[in-house]
């Protein structure tokens, strides 16, 4: 059985983005801020939403972020304060379970 105190409860993070250069802008102050351990950066998507009284589709990409639950208020904090946009996009999703060595490493990865 593997240990459960090496690891940490962690959690998936959403953050859309208006184009690659400030998606990786992003990412890259996350994990020196050591806010996460991993940011994926998924080009391509369109969004469609309700904003300002209208419905907008626009062309964006997706941060998907790895990180510890501990840390979604001060990631949440580093998003709103580095974002282009007005209300950025930050949804976490919890990580039920998954590779205990990627969990392991998640955690060494992060600061407390």
């Amino acid at each position: 059985m593997a240990d459960v105190s090496s690891t940490v409860p962690s959690i998936v993070v959403y953050v859309t983005v208006p184009n690659k250069e400030e998606g990786r802008k992003l990412a890259q102050s996350i994990i020196k801020e050591k806010l996460a351990g991993c940011v994926n950066q998924v080009p391509g998507i369109e969004s469609t939403y309700w904003w300002k009284d209208k419905i907008e589709t626009d062309s964006e990409e997706l941060l998907i972020i790895k990180t510890r639950q501990s840390l979604l208020e001060a990631l949440t904090a580093h998003v709103k304060a580095n974002h282009p946009y007005e209300v950025p996009e930050v949804i976490a999703l919890p990580i039920s379970g998954g590779s205990h060595d990627y969990l392991k490493w998640l955690k060494e990865s992060t600061r407390e």
